[in-house]
């Protein structure tokens, strides 16, 4: 089996998702901001104030490639990983891409208190979930070759991507 990568909207369940679907598939979990930050020793926020998104971006389409060469993955990839087409395509030749899609209102609830996000550090979070959802929605759906409602509990939508792969 390929790898599968899980991309959506911070706040959209890659990460709890994609540790249902190790447990189910026996097939290891990355989950690519923490496999980042293990790799440099820093916090993806640390990297964001200390060096700038530019940099974080550039270490980002790395791990891409690193992880592009492993087989038998299940990878959230960050928020933003899929917004560069040299990501997107790095990524498609290694696995198939399975877009969770989650509503505004529901990402602004499960983002509401969130502390480490570096994008959401800002006065009027919701505006800037609103901003970014608008931009990256039509690139995680041209992205991916599998789309899927996340607005239901992680283990039903687990069991909706197990589903579609089998």
């Amino acid at each position: 089996m390929k790898n599968i990568i899980l991309c959506g909207f911070m706040g959209c369940g890659k990460s709890t998702i994609g540790k249902i679907l190790s447990n189910k598939t026996k097939m290891p979990f990355i989950d690519m901001d923490k496999y980042i930050e293990k790799k440099t020793g820093m916090t993806v926020s640390g990297i964001f104030e200390k060096y700038g998104e530019g940099k974080f971006r550039e270490i980002e389409s790395e791990v891409c490639l690193e992880l592009s060469e492993k087989s038998d993955l299940i990878i959230a990839a960050g928020g933003g990983t899929l917004t560069f087409q040299k990501n997107i395509d790095v990524l498609k030749r290694t696995g198939r891409i399975v877009f969770i899609d989650v509503k505004y209102e529901m990402l602004c609830k499960r983002l509401k208190h969130d502390k480490k996000r570096p994008l959401l550090q800002v006065e009027n979070r919701n505006e800037k979930i609103k901003e970014l959802l608008k931009a990256r929605t039509p690139i995680y759906k041209s992205a991916a070759s599998i789309y899927v409602d996340g607005n239901f509990s992680s283990g039903y939508v687990a069991d909706i991507i197990l589903g579609i792969l089998n």
